[in-house]
This record gives structure tokens, sequence and C-alpha cells, in this order.
């Protein structure tokens, strides 16, 4: 659906994306992620034709976006990091007047407005909500027309807990409806959750491209073990720091957190029995995507 070819921008000497190459497959949600100042912003704007690439191409639903500008657009919803709209207008006002800027029926925009928990206040100037309404209705205004590709940038910024969750609600439905999403986060676990395939990208190249778990396998990222044992957990600490395929063993929440190769679990298990530790109870975590951005990024920055 999006194929980004060679993108490169420059700006007074610094280049901020370089020679950038990703593609974004046709009903996927991918999640772009990137330290601060790493490219991602600029990168969308490329994309979206807000700013002129100095090298590369951008293709969207096989299209040149050089050739047919307005055409791809009128398919694309967009949420910028930083939204504004018309402070005189109403919620249904500002969502009529982007349907008609997007050539797109105006009907069934009340139901687009309840479906971010804004119907309440159609009506309402949009002077008088507070900074999360106001992300809301980004999205809401995001989703006009049903486009075929959604870019979100940091689409759950100033939102609190319920309203990420109605955030995150939508894209799942907008991507069931056959919609592909491409969306920054500076919230990994809202990357995990989300996402079908991440892209990392660093100092304007991407760096790592594929499923979180992929990742971790490339990158030799071990799983952890979780276990609840009987006895103190200090105790159990001396029994696996020998166990072969340990690598780290260490106590969080009164819990054993042990990071071992998959094989080793057994022997971990059975160290504790042959010691006679009872273990009540145990998990897998599988390696997260902060474990994947901070072994790829070098952990030289903060998350955007």
């Amino acid at each position: 659906m999006l194929e980004v070819d060679g993108l490169t921008k420059s700006y007074d000497g610094l280049r901020a994306v370089d020679d950038l190459r990703l593609s974004v497959r046709r009903g996927e949600v991918y999640g772009f992620l990137g330290p601060n100042g790493a490219g991602k912003t600029t990168t969308i704007k490329m994309v979206l034709g807000l700013t002129h690439p100095d090298a590369g191409r951008v293709r969207i639903g096989g299209r040149d976006l050089a050739e047919d500008a307005h055409g791809i657009k009128r398919r694309i919803g967009f949420l910028p990091e930083r939204i504004a709209f018309y402070n005189n207008l109403t919620a249904l006002q500002t969502l009529r007047f982007y349907a008609e800027l997007k050539g797109v029926p105006r009907n069934g925009l009340v139901d687009l407005l309840g479906s971010v928990g804004l119907r309440e206040v159609a009506d309402r100037r949009v002077g008088t909500f507070s900074k999360g309404m106001v992300q809301l209705l980004g999205v809401a205004q995001a989703m006009i027309g049903d486009p075929e590709l959604l870019i979100l940038d940091e689409p759950t910024s100033g939102l609190d807990p319920n309203w990420t969750r109605t955030v995150k609600d939508r894209i799942r439905e907008a991507n069931a409806r056959g919609c592909t999403v491409f969306f920054s986060s500076h919230i990994l676990g809202e990357v995990h959750e989300l996402a079908d395939r991440v892209g990392i990208i660093d100092r304007g190249r991407l760096v790592a491209e594929d499923t979180v778990a992929n990742l971790g396998r490339s990158l030799d990222l071990k799983p952890r073990l979780r276990l609840a044992v009987d006895a103190p957990p200090n105790a159990a600490v001396g029994v696996l720091e020998g166990v072969e395929g340990v690598t780290h063993v260490d106590i969080e929440g009164g819990e054993l957190v042990v990071i071992c190769d998959p094989a080793a679990k057994a022997r971990v298990l059975g160290a504790l029995a042959a010691a006679g530790i009872q273990v009540r109870d145990f998990r897998t975590e599988e390696p997260s995507l902060e474990e994947v951005f901070l072994r790829v990024t070098g952990a030289r920055r903060s998350v955007r």
C-alpha cells in the first residue's frame, strides 16, 4: 500500500532522512518508531507530499505520489502530531468542512463523532474543547470518507486511558474494514499492542523492520521466565546463577525473573526442584518492543 524508495531530505546541511526505504503492506497496521530527531515526522510529511524530498519516491496504492498527488491524497486520512481547528466552528461543522474539502458525502458525521465519544458535544464550539477532545476530533477527521490509508502521527497524544482505548478501538475497526494504518507513537507498549510490524528509524535511516517477535529473535533477545516460589527469592538466586543457559537472575515484586535461553527453562525448574524449592507459578514473557528499540538504537536517546 505504501512504498518509500530512497527518500532523502536535508535541512541546512543536516541529513534528516537518509536514503530511507520501507514498505507497508495493504491491510496491515505498521508502527513507526524512532528517537527524538530520528526523522519520523519529516518522513510522514514527505509521504503526504507536504514536504518535497531531495531524492527518492513515494508510491501509494501502486501510484507515484509525484504524478497524482491530488488523487492519492483523497484516499488518505491524516492526523498530524499537532492538530488545530477553527475555534469558532462546532465539532460537527468542523467535520462537514473537512468532508467538503475531501469531496466525500457529509452523511454519517454525527455517528463518526459518536464513535470517538463526542456525540454529546457535536454542537459545541471547538474553542471550548480540552486538548484531549481536540485530539479525538482529529481522529474523527482523519477517518472521514473511510480512507484506504490512515497516517497517524502520535494518535493518542494528550489522551487519558479511557480515550486512549477509544482511539485504539477505532484503529482496529478501521483496519478490520480493510484500511491500512501507518502510525508513529512514543508509547512502545501501544505500538506492540496494535502493530503487525514495526519499523525503527534512527538518524534518518531504517535500522530495523519486522514483527517484534522476529526482531527479538534476530537480535538474540532472550525471553524472561517469571517464577513465584515458596522460599525466599534470594535463596533461589544462588541456585539459578550457575544453570547453563541462564544469563541473568533478578527479583521483581517478590518474583524471580530469569533471563535464559528457551531450552534452559526445564533446567531452571529442575535446579529449583533439586534444591527443595517449590515453584508455585511461572510464566514466560517474550522480549518487549522496548528491548528491541533500545538494542537497535543503542539507547542513545529517549524515544519520541
